[in-house]
């Protein structure tokens, strides 16, 4: 993914103006995702599919958030195994992920951040994927984005937002695949994704189950002085997370989303951080990406998704994939 245009944001001066004018490409893609949605007909895997999804493009926490379901569905009983796209990777799949002999190159940093949880599954046809690793012996398939995938029926379905998103216009004239309306109608779930622990509403949930949640720092700056770098969807939230947690960032870098770091970059992030006597600070995406051969002097800056209610979250779910059989949701 390319680095967010500027006109995506409301706020910025002209992106009216150039929204108005893609306006008509909105149009087509509009008309081209429903008609995908009309026509496909949905599979119904042998094990039940909860979709992790997002309205917009680029990241909202889907991986963290999926990363602490797993635990708390396997606490219930269940088998859980991951299924992702494996975006950046080669692997068409369906492939299961060795987090030890693949590298993101081949399968994505997603990926490797979810085998290290429990069996990963990438496949670019995700109704393919969700058969493979229900034949691993999953009973219950978390798939990390796809919520506007229509080839594989779900048994649940949670839509994340941002907390502070106010909406906005369809590709390419904004950051929406689909009209959040429509996204909202299709949820079963709701979760308003925010930068810190205070509560955050979900506007027009529609009477669906509604929970904040947010991206928790594992560690404390303690004042430390950090250079930090990322390559992810919302670059802006990995380093207001990092002064949250009492770091004194002297240097920030961002780059394209999933960007593959060549070593005169890194090299010149060090460099940097040498000179600035701080430490080279990014994110666990970021780290995964980066060869063995360019990780030495950079550190991870650990977080974990948090939900305000995990037990009544973790009900829902299970419940619905207890009940699967009968229902058609995609």
């Amino acid at each position: 993914m390319i680095k967010e245009p500027w006109f995506w944001r409301a706020d910025s001066p002209g992106a009216e103006a150039v929204g108005f004018m893609l306006s008509p490409l909105s149009a087509l893609y509009d008309a081209g995702r429903r008609l995908k949605r009309a026509t496909t007909r949905p599979e119904r895997p042998p094990a039940p599919v909860v979709c992790i999804g997002n309205a917009t493009v680029g990241g909202v926490g889907k991986t963290p958030f999926a990363l602490m379901l797993a635990p708390l569905l396997a606490a219930h009983g269940f088998q859980p195994a991951f299924l992702t796209r494996g975006y950046g990777g080669r692997e068409s799949g369906p492939t299961r992920v060795d987090p030890v002999a693949h590298a993101a190159a081949a399968v994505g940093d997603e990926a490797l951040l979810l085998a290290a949880v429990a069996p990963t599954v990438v496949a670019k046809d995700r109704a393919a994927g969700a058969r493979f690793a229900a034949s691993l012996g999953a009973d219950a398939v978390i798939m990390d984005d796809g919520f506007q995938n229509p080839a594989v029926e779900k048994a649940f379905s949670i839509l994340l937002i941002d907390a502070a998103d106010a909406g906005g216009r369809l590709l390419p004239a904004g950051p929406y695949r689909e009209p959040l309306g429509e996204a909202l109608a299709r949820a079963d779930a709701v979760v308003a994704v925010s930068d810190d622990d205070s509560a955050a509403a979900v506007p027009s949930a529609g009477g669906k189950p509604a929970f904040s949640a947010f991206l928790a720092p594992q560690i404390s700056g303690a004042g430390a002085r950090a250079v930090a770098f990322c390559g992810i969807g919302r670059p802006a939230r990995f380093f207001a997370a990092l002064k949250r947690a009492d770091y004194a960032v002297v240097g920030e870098r961002s780059f394209p989303d999933h960007h593959v770091y060549a070593r005169a970059e890194i090299d010149g992030l060090r460099r940097e951080a040498r000179e600035k006597s701080a430490a080279l600070l990014t994110t666990a995406k970021d780290f995964a990406r980066l060869p063995q051969n360019l990780r030495e002097g950079v550190q991870v800056f650990p977080v974990v998704m948090k939900v305000d209610d995990p037990a009544r979250l973790t009900a829902l779910v299970a419940a619905a994939a207890h009940a699967y059989g009968g229902r058609r949701h995609v």
